[in-house]
């Protein structure tokens, strides 16, 4: 016998703006959301993927706090998010970075991170400092996840949008 789905809790800091105190609304029927399942539901602009993992349940952003890839197109191990696009990996349980992208950037915390370089390989060359991409790549800051609150009520999965 399967146990009920529950919701992950997760770190208040990472809220997403706007969403405290916020009315719930109805975000879709539990039942269309099992358990492995990536789901990107929308309002307006604002694209939201609905993650069932082992772990729970968790909303964040449909965005790789990277570059933007949907995260909805992600592979999900445990409680990993491992994004398609620069193979920056995202733990849905504490919102932090589990592999740094391989473009390499900032960390949330302002620290340098180098572009990837496969093990044993020497490490990439830095671009020469007039190049736009080299320096695009220097100040892109890698964010934590952030988290939109869920409630499970009648069956129904619901969902604070921000205001």
């Amino acid at each position: 016998m399967s146990s009920s789905p529950r919701l992950l809790p997760f770190p208040l800091a990472l809220q997403a703006p706007g969403t405290r105190d916020r009315p719930f609304e109805t975000a879709l029927p539990l039942s269309n959301l099992p358990l492995g399942a990536l789901l990107r539901i929308s309002r307006g602009d604002l694209d939201v993927v609905i993650v069932h993992s082992e772990a729970g349940i968790v909303a964040v952003d449909d965005r790789c706090p990277h570059m933007s890839a949907p995260l909805s197109a992600a592979r999900l191990d445990g409680c990993t998010l491992h994004c398609a696009l620069h193979r920056g990996s995202f733990d849905m349980c504490e919102g932090e970075v589990v592999t740094f992208p391989t473009t390499g950037g900032l960390s949330a915390d302002g620290e340098y991170q180098p572009p990837w370089a496969p093990p044993g390989a020497a490490p990439k060359p830095p671009l020469r400092p007039d190049d736009p991409k080299a320096r695009a790549r220097a100040l892109t800051r890698v964010r934590r996840l952030r988290y939109y609150p869920l409630r499970i009520r009648d069956g129904m999965l619901e969902i604070a949008w921000p205001a």
